[in-house]
């Protein structure tokens, strides 16, 4: 019987897995996880000295750390670790089974192209059956484009025109029998040997916010397609937009690391809603904006570290590290904004209203470069990819495709009031204002002397002064921007 190894990747998932399926169906299979030596992989220079790097974030090694522990057990304590080079691992696993294939699950990312080309061709050379499939997109990025074969540079046409009027997502396979290979012993290292797992005093506690394997990302999938109104997907329309509401999937750590699949998100509401039901379009929206970003990814490889519109190649960001590192740690004066960073580096994850308004705040009130937000965003997010990342961003600083307007800028006293009235979200996450009243919550620095004595705060000690005036800020940026060629190519 012929062996074929699977190589996991961003597919840590043995349900809807197109490549391990393969793999099963043509023999005995030794699945394995490779990491592979990413020190300075994908470093570009950007302004005031920030370096780009497309190697693993903290938060994404720790979740790997326990998706891996979580994999391993599904796969029966089958799986090989190894670590190093993936060209030279593969050649050392395909000796010493005798493979005759090698699958593996498509990866979009430009460093990983790149790589997945190298290894196909040296494999070929040697015999060796390499089998790419795609298991990670609704719709690969060659698929959808314009009538004309130009690529899309807008969201809402890109879905509504291309991706759904393509054909549909195909159907979700189910999980394969796997005969592994067992001729002889196989060395591997231990999950703890690749020393994932930050040494940092948070990574326990913020990990136990998750259940990190493929069955809590189908429970956490049920959950959202199943509860009641007016939370889960019954709500989420308008639900979505308030941080303190369970209303939203939270698949999307899941989704970046293959825990589950687009396909399974997209199909999974199918008997329990009507297909015009609203929430579930938005919803479906969402996993298109995902497409979208690999589709933008895929025909702009620089877009981590270079803006779409290269108008903004020369835009006059301001150098402020102070005002970075305030931002970072959650402590602007402006306690939507706060609550925001905060519950970043507590618990790996940020509600998306939150991220549209630290974003805003960070590149138009403080007038900083988009690409120290999404590089701490990649530190820090679980779900940061190489895609959905960088576009969201480019999308918050009005540099990229289908951006917002220049003009668009988040006032986070007004935002914090609207959707956070009751300030459920933002007293969980600056515990210093809890006593605030509500009127001057998300505005201390407007309150009376006796009001803000009652809470116990002082502005300055307890709590820190606005970094910027929010009127005076938004009236620099608006200048910035306006002062920019009006081409945008």
């Amino acid at each position: 019987m012929s062996v074929t190894i699977h190589w996991f990747r961003n597919d840590l998932r043995l349900s809807d897995n197109p490549a391990l399926t393969r793999a099963a169906r043509t023999g005995k299979v030794v699945p394995v996880y490779i990491l592979e030596d990413q020190t300075g992989k994908g470093k570009d220079q950007t302004p005031f000295g920030l370096q780009q790097s497309h190697a693993m974030g903290e938060a994404t090694k720790l979740w790997l750390h326990y998706a891996l522990s979580s994999l391993q057990s599904d796969l029966q304590d089958k799986l090989v670790l190894r670590r190093g080079s993936a060209e030279h691992i593969l050649g050392e696993l395909i000796d010493e089974t005798g493979a005759q294939q090698v699958t593996m699950t498509r990866c979009y990312a430009p460093h990983q192209s790149e790589t997945d080309r190298n290894i196909e061709q040296k494999l070929q050379r040697k015999g060796i059956k390499i089998s790419i499939e795609t298991g990670n997109l609704l719709w690969e990025p060659e698929q959808i484009t314009k009538q004309d074969g130009t690529p899309y540079k807008v969201f809402t046409p890109f879905y509504r025109r291309g991706c759904l009027a393509a054909h549909p997502p195909r159907q979700p396979l189910p999980r394969p029998n796997i005969d592994f290979y067992t001729d002889k012993k196989i060395s591997s290292l231990t999950i703890d040997a690749l020393d994932l797992k930050p040494s940092l005093k948070w990574t326990d506690r913020v990990a136990s916010e998750w259940d990190i394997s493929e069955t809590g990302a189908q429970a956490a999938l049920q959950r959202f397609i199943l509860s009641a109104h007016p939370d889960g997907l019954h709500g989420y329309a308008e639900g979505r937009n308030f941080p303190s509401r369970p209303a939203t999937s939270r698949l999307s750590p899941y989704l970046k690391f293959g825990q589950i699949s687009p396909h399974q998100a997209w199909y999974a509401a199918d008997g329990h809603f009507n297909p015009a039901d609203k929430n579930l379009d938005i919803f479906r929206s969402e996993l298109g904006w995902r497409e979208f970003s690999y589709h933008l990814l895929h025909t702009h490889p620089h877009l981590k570290t270079k803006p779409l519109q290269t108008k903004f190649a020369q835009f006059q960001w301001l150098n402020e590290p102070e005002h970075l590192r305030a931002w970072q740690t959650g402590q602007t004066g402006y306690p939507i904004v706060d609550a925001g960073m905060r519950e970043l580096y507590q618990t790996g994850y940020m509600h998306n209203r939150i991220r549209m308004i630290v974003g805003s705040f960070l590149v138009k009130n403080l007038l900083l470069d988009w690409r120290h937000g999404e590089a701490w965003f990649w530190d820090c997010l679980f779900d940061a990819d190489a895609a959905s990342n960088t576009a969201s961003w480019q999308w918050i600083a009005g540099c990229g495709a289908d951006a917002a307007p220049y003009f668009r800028v988040f006032n986070p006293v007004t935002q914090g009031q609207k959707f956070d009235s009751d300030g459920e979200y933002t007293r969980r996450y600056v515990p210093e204002l809890a006593n605030m009243p509500s009127k001057y919550l998300f505005n201390p620095f407007d309150a009376p002397i006796d009001v803000l004595r009652r809470a116990g705060v002082t502005l300055g000690r307890s709590y820190p002064y606005p970094l910027v005036d929010v009127k005076v800020s938004r009236l620099r940026a608006l200048d910035h921007f306006a002062a920019l060629p009006k081409s945008t190519s």
